[in-house]
């Protein structure tokens, strides 16, 4: 026996994901004996605990065999060499479909109730077995993450037969195992205690990961309109959120900035709501001149700022600027309008400076974010900083490089954000 059961699997194959740590990961477990053992990777990786609801087609007298599989978004997948060698005809193989169509739909009701699903788009999704066989629920899981969005698809299981990477056909873009045993016959021998999962077992893993990451997030795609543009966008509010943070990238980034989705997700946990987008089209992003063009970055801003107040969402809350890099100084010559009504701003490893006299007008609360080791930048933001009129503070995080990239970095740049945001946000009245 390799594992003792589904938790000492989970443990196991963590330690075989430390290299995922501190990214944007996203853990789907597959119901039900998936669900255990991702939630030990879930928790190894600090990541959020989804699953991913797929259904075995089993061949009618050997259940235990997939002859196909059925996935959440209409996917399916059948395993044409178990179809052929089993002899199961059409007739048989609609049966089976019926009915794990019914228990795949009454699984999503039950497992995931009203709460919306963890979102993928543009994130690594590690996606978790208690082993694997034919390989086609896995197939089929890897499917439905990629129609969702998924940038990465890593699939780990702690157990599967020689050559099972071959059997994906590319699904995945990463596979892991713990062990790969030349005699593999089924998942069950590979574990001392191979008890079935409950769903009482997998409604409780996922309570525990939901209570691990904080409050419930409610995550939308949503298209701004700006000047001479629509502007993607990805809206999350967690429930009961105390304000609302727009983010503006740095040049040669978008929405999907890791570093800034990072920053993100540890303000929805501390209860604020955040809005990454897009500050340009993808057809203007090719045009340099556009990308550093801090008053047309400062407009679209702004536009997406008076689109959000007027949104059910933001039109109660107090909104905050997240300026990174060349983004630093879009957010900071927007919040120098005096229409402005920005209640705070942070700039991280950011070109203040580019904003030149804006600086004055600002009335925003600053806070001035910079690496250590970051010389020029450090330099440039003192000058800037000398030019502000409002609150404002200049904090370095020691041995910090411009991007942050070293461990701990960019969780203590999340940190002073959050506490940045709560202090200034706490002393602003509802609009």
């Amino acid at each position: 026996m390799d594992f003792s059961d589904r938790t000492d699997a989970g443990r196991r194959l963590a330690a075989r994901l430390g290299h995922l740590k501190d990214q944007d990961v996203v853990v789907l477990g597959l119901p039900r004996g998936g669900v255990p053992v991702a939630a030990e990777v879930a928790d190894a990786l600090g990541a959020p605990l989804d699953i991913c609801l797929v259904r075995k087609l089993g061949v009618p007298d050997q259940p235990e065999l997939a002859m196909g599989a059925l996935g959440e978004g209409g996917v399916r997948v059948l395993n044409e060499r178990v179809l052929r060698e089993t002899g199961v005809g059409e007739r048989d193989l609609a049966a089976v479909e019926e009915r794990e169509h019914v228990e795949l739909e009454q699984r999503t009701r039950r497992y995931r109730g009203d709460r919306p699903p963890v979102p993928l788009d543009g994130r690594t999704v590690v996606v978790v077995d208690d082993g694997l066989a034919t390989g086609a629920t896995a197939l089929a899981a890897c499917r439905v993450v990629r129609a969702k969005g998924a940038a990465r698809i890593v699939l780990a299981v702690p157990v599967a037969p020689p050559g099972w990477n071959a059997r994906l056909g590319g699904e995945a873009d990463e596979t892991v195992s713990v062990r790969e045993p030349d005699f593999f016959y089924a998942i069950g021998q590979f574990y001392r205690d191979f008890t079935q999962t409950s769903d009482e077992e997998v409604l409780d893993c996922l309570a525990r990961g939901r209570a691990a990451r904080g409050p419930v997030v409610r995550d939308t795609d949503v298209r701004i309109p700006a000047t001479g543009a629509t502007l993607a966008g990805r809206l999350a509010v967690p429930d009961g959120a105390t304000g609302i943070v727009l983010f503006a990238h740095g040049s040669g980034s978008s929405r999907h900035s890791p570093r800034n989705r990072a920053v993100a997700d540890a303000l929805n946990q501390a209860g604020l709501g955040t809005l990454l987008f897009d500050l340009l089209t993808e057809a203007e992003a090719t045009d340099r001149a556009r990308v550093f063009d801090t008053p047309l970055l400062a407009g679209r801003l702004t536009s997406a700022t008076e689109w959000l107040a007027g949104r059910p969402e933001g039109g109660a809350l107090p909104l905050g600027y997240f300026g990174a890099s060349t983004g630093a100084a879009a957010a900071l010559w927007a919040a120098a309008d005096p229409a402005s009504d920005v209640a705070a701003v942070v700039s991280r490893g950011g070109r203040p400076d580019l904003a030149g006299e804006h600086l004055a007008r600002v009335r925003a609360p600053t806070l001035l974010v910079v690496g250590g080791r970051d010389a020029l930048v450090l330099d440039l933001n003192k000058r800037a900083q000398a030019l502000l009129r409002c609150e404002n503070r200049l904090t370095l995080v020691a041995g910090a490089t411009h991007l942050f990239e070293e461990p701990g970095a960019l969780e203590e740049v999340a940190e002073l954000a959050t506490d940045w945001f709560a202090e200034w946000f706490g002393r602003r009245e509802v609009r």
